[in-house]
């Protein structure tokens, strides 16, 4: 069964890649578009120049699983593409640059928790 939450056509990446706005960082690229839909999707591109399939799998188990803890705002189809420098680093400096793309893309909701605490 396909997660809804993914982006598994080659169509789908083509037109994130095509019409999508895009936020660098030296170890990830994330382009973004709106997609109309009441959910965000997002997809991985992890190129053979990154290392070995065993790395390769291991940036995807660690971006599948930073997506997941994020909390982004619903309507958006995001491509994550990881550099080759990315192989080297952990994964708490993995996770600050998804989470610095994300936020300068503006993607991130905000919770009315943060937002009270902000406030007082």
């Amino acid at each position: 069964m396909r997660r809804p939450w993914t982006i598994a056509k080659r169509a789908q990446y083509v037109l994130v890649y095509r019409q999508g706005g895009t936020y660098a960082d030296s170890l990830v690229v994330a382009k973004v578009r709106a997609n109309g839909l009441n959910l965000s999707r997002y997809g991985l591109s992890v190129s053979k120049r990154t290392g070995k399939a065993v790395e390769r799998n291991r940036l995807r188990r660690l971006l599948r699983e930073i997506m997941r803890l994020q909390s982004i705002k619903p309507g958006w189809d995001i491509v994550l593409i990881v550099r080759p420098e990315a192989a080297a680093v952990n994964y708490h400096r993995l996770e600050a640059a998804v989470t610095g793309l994300l936020a300068r893309a503006k993607l991130l909701q905000v919770s009315d928790e943060a937002i009270s605490i902000g406030s007082d």
